[in-house]
């Protein structure tokens, strides 16, 4: 018994070491088989020995299935004193799985017995069965497809018997060949067979759940022979071959020795070695002949060719392709046309110097591969040295300077291409104008002209590294037969940072036209260095700086700008940007005794370059200077602190100004209540025919800002100075014709300044009087001063209608005067009270 739970397998063997011995043997599992098919349940029963009766009489057995335990479906006590407990298990969907029977242990679950289940599928029957009779091996091999995988152990085995009525009777059997495990194929030995008797073959697979046979194959061993491939090899020239012919090729093959008793027949096959052409079959092609002639090729061709042979007139099987054997056509004289050009210069007046150029043209792709060319003077034969014999595309030689004419021509070892004739024309036809170059890239550049007229019937671009190395030996050419194109690209031999000269010639039907020249790069580089910077002048707050223009360099870029940096100590940074013509700039704003690092920068449009870093120091500023400058520093202090005082003194908004605040009377609001209508056009006032109450007119002289009431004011806010509170006041501004019928809000101290009320009637006999307040605010300086407190006259109206005088009230601050002793109330006057009783 073993422990479960989360043990493995190995370690429960290791447990299972370590029980007592008479606890290995208790329990037994029993199975009606231990292979079902994928998806069927099967029973099981687990019996336990009566040796195992110590155990105890109530323990319980318990069924595991891979790691999944479960209860068994019945436990029943046999009359032996054994137990024994039965399950059947679910339908089985893995193709292995391990059962096991367990006791409880105590806290534990023991394993007494385990038996292993297999589910898979019967196999399929074999098919596709074929034998070949290997006459190298001397065997009959056959092979076949075994079918779908049936998760169970499959045995096949190749079952065959001889026959002689075409297999449908069995005469004598065959010894049965087992392959290895994991082949489908098996060989029958030679000594088993009958090369020329039928046999009949099949093979059997066989598992624990059933049989599957294969279709019987009824065969005779050597009609079914499969033979060796040929080696094929090329036919090497002699005297007595003739070399093959452009577009041939020959070749030989030699047979399977084992095979040369048999009669056979064979197949060629060819494909061009480069390209993507599908094989081409030539045959049957009789063994006797040994050689072939193979021909309808491309010349100049490479070719792949492969070799098979079969039993014949007699059935037989193909034996496999031979291996490729590569030959190369042979090739024709070369195809092509040749674009010539050349320099001429004369050497003497008898002797000129020619430098030609030409560039092959192939006009077939399968023109023949070129091995050299000639030039020779029209007319003459190959006896003749030729002017040049070259593999070059370019040649010098003399010539009389009446020769205008050569040949040229290319050759290989199959012939000479159709003859070029090259005419040295004189240069009388129209220029090009306005010749122009563009770089695309690094590596190309664009060519453009105006063509002239009449139109040139081609163009001649060659180009080549300019000064100061030019060299015509490494001069690069092509030629444009469209006469009507105004541009053109280079691409051949164009590096960056290279100066090159492009010369473009208009050829035209009996002459040429005069070249025209021009320099370009494809790329320029940046300034290789920048000039260096020198310091002129210095100040205390400024430095005067120069520097000398470099001189243009070639291959490189022209400068489109200069950049001047400076530092200061504090690594605080400035630049400005100056054209490319400048040779010097001030620097301005710089600080006394500094030191500062300045640097300069060439640009063009192909990149930049950094000058050697320039360290100077600023002059320092003078005792006298600093004096000066202190005090100016000290009179700006002084001023701003001057104009804070004034303007935190005379804001408006304080509570106690340092000086009283004297009101215009001219811009008082007296001048707007003073009405502009006479005094027939006077409205009605409202009867007020109270003989106790006198006429009451209440004047507000002068607008004062919001102020807090001094000690010496009085708080009642009312205006009527203790006067009887039936006296109805009006404030009369505006138009006088509109009466105000609401009583007025008692006038505050703090937005208006009570001056004094007059009181009487403009029809009474005497003067007005006002009635005045003892305020401390001034009126206008200069003026008539206000009366003293015992020069006011009280007047009150007795209800008879006689004036007596008013006894002044103890707790008012206020006095009766004369209204002709108040200055600014002598124009006043008063309408619309007809009827009132007088003062």
């Amino acid at each position: 018994m073993v422990e479960l739970g989360t043990w493995s397998l190995t370690r429960a063997a290791l447990i299972i070491l370590l029980l007592p011995r008479s606890l290995e043997e208790c329990g037994h599992i029993s199975l009606p088989t231990s292979t079902v098919r994928l998806g069927d349940s099967i029973t099981a029963s687990c019996t336990i020995s009566p040796n195992c009766s110590h155990l105890g009489p109530e323990s319980q057995i318990l069924w595991k299935l891979g790691t999944q335990l479960q209860l068994g479906e019945r436990q029943l006590r046999l009359a032996d004193g054994s137990q024994e407990s039965t399950i059947t298990l679910p339908p089985l969907n893995r193709p292995r799985d391990l059962l096991s029977c367990c006791l409880r242990w105590g806290n534990s679950v023991q394993i007494l017995d385990q038996a292993e289940l297999w589910a898979g599928y019967p196999p399929a029957a074999p098919h596709n069965l074929s034998c070949l009779m290997n006459l190298t091996t001397n065997s009959l091999i056959c092979q076949w497809e075994p079918g779908p995988h049936n998760h169970l152990p499959t045995n096949f085995t190749l079952k065959s018997f001889k026959s002689r009525d075409n297999c449908q009777t069995q005469e004598d059997s065959i010894l049965d060949c087992v392959p290895k495990d994991g082949d489908s194929h098996c060989s029958i030995p030679r000594r088993y067979l009958q090369l020329y008797q039928h046999m009949g073959i099949w093979v059997q697979a066989e598992n624990a759940l059933g049989t599957g046979k294969s279709p019987q194959l009824c065969l005779v061993p050597m009609d079914v022979v499969k033979l060796e491939p040929p080696t094929l090899w090329a036919l090497a020239p002699s005297p007595e071959v003739a070399p093959p012919q452009p577009g041939c090729l020959l070749l030989r093959w030699e047979l399977w020795k084992p095979s040369l008793y048999i009669e056979q027949k064979c197949e060629l096959r060819h494909q061009p070695q480069l390209g993507e052409a599908s094989w081409a079959l030539v045959g049957p092609l009789l063994p006797e002949t040994l050689q072939y002639e193979l021909c309808g090729l491309l010349p100049s061709t490479a070719y792949a060719l492969q070799m098979r042979c079969v039993r014949w007139p007699l059935p037989g099987q193909w034996s496999d392709w031979s291996p490729s054997l590569i030959l190369t056509t042979a090739q024709q004289a070369p195809i092509v046309r040749l674009d010539t050009w050349w320099r001429q210069r004369q050497l003497d007046p008898r002797t000129a110097d020619v430098q030609l150029f030409w560039k092959p043209v192939p006009l077939d792709k399968y023109s023949g591969q070129i091995q050299g060319y000639l030039v020779r003077p029209p007319g003459q034969t190959g006896a003749v040295p030729a002017l040049c014999n070259t593999t070059e595309l370019s040649c010098t030689f003399h010539l009389p300077s009446e020769a205008r004419e050569v040949v040229l021509v290319a050759y290989n070892t199959a012939g000479t291409s159709h003859p070029t004739p090259v005419v040295f024309l004189e240069s009388r036809g129209p220029p090009l104008t306005r010749l122009h170059t563009t770089a695309r890239d690094p590596h190309s550049l664009w060519v453009g002209w105006e063509p002239p007229s009449p139109r040139p019937r081609g163009y001649v671009i060659a180009w080549g590294l300019g000064p100061p190395s030019p060299s015509s030996s490494n001069m690069t050419w092509k030629m444009e037969h469209n006469g009507n194109i105004s541009r053109t690209l280079l691409q051949e031999n164009i590096r960056p940072f290279q100066l090159y000269e492009i010369t473009v010639t208009p050829l035209y039907q009996d002459t040429v036209g005069p070249s025209q020249h021009i320099y370009a790069y494809s790329q320029e580089m940046a300034p290789s260095h920048t000039p260096e910077l020198h310091l002129k002048h210095i100040g205390k707050t400024w430095a005067q700086l120069e520097w000398e223009p470099q001189a243009p360099e070639l291959g490189k870029s022209p400068l489109t700008h200069y950049t001047i940096f400076w530092t200061n100590a504090q690594d605080q940074s400035f630049f400005t940007t100056l054209n490319a013509s400048s040779r010097g700039l001030v620097l301005h704003g710089l600080e006394p005794a500094s030191l500062y690092h300045v640097r300069l920068m060439a640009s063009s449009k192909a990149g930049a370059t950094n000058s050697t870093s320039l360290t100077l120091m600023t002059l320092a500023l003078e005792e006298s200077e600093l004096h000066i400058l202190l005090g100016l520093f000290g009179l700006l202090v002084l001023l701003i602190c001057l104009c804070g005082a004034s303007r935190f003194c005379c804001r408006p908004s304080r509570k106690n100004p340092l000086w009283p605040s004297v009101p215009d009377p001219a811009h008082s609001s007296l001048g707007s209540w003073v009405p502009t209508i006479m005094v027939e056009e006077a409205f009605q006032l409202p009867s007020l025919r109270d003989p106790g109450m006198p006429p009451i007119t209440k004047i507000t002289v002068l607008e004062e800002e919001e102020k807090k009431p001094g000690p010496w004011e009085s708080n009642d806010s009312s205006g009527t100075c203790g006067l009887p509170t039936l006296v109805q006041a009006y404030v009369l501004q505006g138009d006088p014709r509109t009466p105000s019928t609401q009583p007025q809000p008692p006038s505050s101290t703090n937005d208006q300044v009570f001056y004094g009320q007059v009181l009487g009637s403009p029809t009474g006999p005497g003067p007005g009087h006002y009635l005045r307040c003892d305020s401390t605010q001034p009126l206008l300086g200069g003026l008539t001063p206000s009366p003293k407190f015992y020069e006011n006259v009280w007047f009150q109206n007795s209800p008879l209608g006689t004036p007596e005088p008013l006894v002044p009230n103890q707790e008012d601050d206020c006095v009766f005067g004369p209204l002709l002793d108040f200055p600014l109330l002598q124009g006043l006057q008063v309408h619309g009270v007809e009827g009132l009783g007088g003062i």
